[in-house]
């Protein structure tokens, strides 16, 4: 682990070093981060599918639920992180600390009301997500655990946001991936060696997220070099939330909207049957992995945009974006081709029984294969229209591919091509936020560059 920083020399380094070297030094712990929260995820589908199809597709309708909580977590930890790295960019560590304890304990608020709200609701909550009476009972059993840590689960996903956005995601990284290789060998234990079912798995993903929130506690309070989340510096005022939901709402839309295009995608299944809505939800949580490397990849990408867009040099933020937009092209087209052929043998590991899942499946994976390069520019984008508070604009392309786009699709083409359309309804809405994201993007990076003409003009004014 890299020597304790002061806070003056984090900022050179966040606006001294060469992008090419700064980006994957921050990029790399976030990445082992996100792919470890997403193996664990897939751990949880794939050991579940060793049940039956229906506990199997029970994990995917109970998924848009933890995506749900995990929205709100991502709201204020991105939101309260995103004007944290910018206050940072100005030297301000007062204000930071204000801006991250005020989000942090927010969050463990919301997600206390989400889970006192969804325990009541539980019976028609899983039927609203998307599940049929076979599902149901399995998908009962899996969210309540899930909803008894959701305080847990906003808080831990709030300190992780903090974190990475102070240039720290390497302290982000021992949290998560403790918790997450934790959960990945309780669940075996407790769903087959204890004979829990999928209650075991929900048990097992619960107290992971203890874990974590945990040791992601102890870092952030503990360590010199990191902005520390005090009770007493919360802020109650307007300008504070406007500040950390301006830039919080973008991934509100990506994340909230996803658990809700998750429920859509379920109920668009359901007339196909429960092998349609298995198979979608393990297609959905491989690409989930996939991306998750790619998001990592941004979220390294952040700190460094935030810190030098506060600093105004906005040469090394264009710079920064152009050199990850150009990385993730290349890191998506060699996935895409690998998982494009490799579809059916992937299935087969989930649910190598069932012909019809694998066959669903299959379609499906390559539909979406097929399109994955065009994500490099679409997150990408996102992360930097939200990360320089550009939330409007940022929000539009985080609701572009799972709800703006993707739910008249869901509407649309099932009724009209039958389960080839449910296959392609997530392609053709990436198709569509990718030509709606260079619109808003090319405008956002013109903009950029008229700034950085005007400080080349006034030097003085970056002081």
């Amino acid at each position: 682990m890299s020597k304790i920083m002061t806070q003056e020399e984090r900022f050179k380094k966040m606006v001294e070093t060469p992008v090419s070297r700064l980006i994957p030094s921050l990029a790399v712990p976030t990445i082992i981060s996100m792919l470890i929260t997403s193996i664990y995820n897939m751990a949880d589908t794939y050991f579940v599918s060793q049940i039956n199809t229906s506990a199997s597709a029970a994990v995917g309708v109970s998924y848009s639920l933890m995506s749900m909580i995990q929205a709100f977590g991502f709201t204020l930890g991105m939101g309260g992180g995103n004007y944290l790295s910018r206050v940072l960019g100005t030297r301000d560590t007062e204000k930071a600390e204000r801006i991250a304890s005020t989000a942090f304990y927010s969050a463990i608020a919301v997600g206390a009301v989400l889970a006192v709200v969804g325990l009541l609701f539980l019976d028609p909550l899983v039927k609203i997500l998307g599940a049929t009476d076979t599902i149901a009972p399995y998908a009962k059993d899996y969210a309540k655990y899930i909803l008894m840590a959701a305080p847990i689960m906003t808080g831990a996903l709030s300190m992780n946001n903090l974190l990475r956005f102070q240039g720290l995601a390497v302290y982000a990284m021992v949290g998560i991936t403790v918790g997450g290789v934790l959960n990945m060998i309780l669940d075996p234990i407790l769903i087959f060696g204890f004979d829990m079912g999928i209650a075991g798995a929900a048990i097992a993903t619960a107290f992971s997220q203890l874990v974590s929130f945990l040791i992601l506690f102890a870092q952030s309070n503990l360590r010199a070099d990191c902005v520390h989340l005090n009770p007493k510096k919360i802020t109650f005022r307007g300008w504070m939330y406007g500040e950390i939901l301006h830039g919080g709402i973008p991934s509100l839309c990506r994340q909230g909207v996803a658990s809700i295009a998750t429920a859509a995608l379920n109920l668009a299944a359901n007339p196909f049957g429960d092998a349609a809505i298995a198979a979608m939800s393990i297609v959905s949580r491989y690409m989930m992995f996939i991306n998750s490397a790619l998001i990592g990849f941004g979220q390294g990408f952040q700190p460094v945009c935030g810190f030098n867009f506060g600093a105004k040099r906005y040469d090394r933020v264009l710079e920064a974006f152009w050199f990850c937009v150009k990385v993730a092209v290349v890191l998506l087209t060699v996935l895409a081709v690998g998982s494009f052929f490799g579809a059916e043998f992937i299935m087969a590991q989930f649910r190598k029984e069932d012909l019809e899942v694998i066959e669903i499946g299959t379609w499906a994976m390559r539909f979406q294969c097929l399109t994955l390069p065009f994500q490099s520019w679409i997150i990408m984008s996102n992360m930097l229209t939200q990360t320089i508070g550009y939330g409007f604009r940022a929000s539009i392309v985080a609701a572009g591919r799972q709800g703006i786009f993707l739910f008249p699709m869901l509407l649309v083409l099932p009724r009209a091509l039958g389960i080839r359309g449910l296959q392609a309804c997530q392609p053709a809405a990436d198709i569509c936020t990718f030509i709606a994201a260079m619109i808003i993007v090319l405008g956002v990076l013109k903009e950029l560059k008229e700034k950085e003409r005007e400080m080349q003009k006034d030097p003085l004014a970056a002081n």
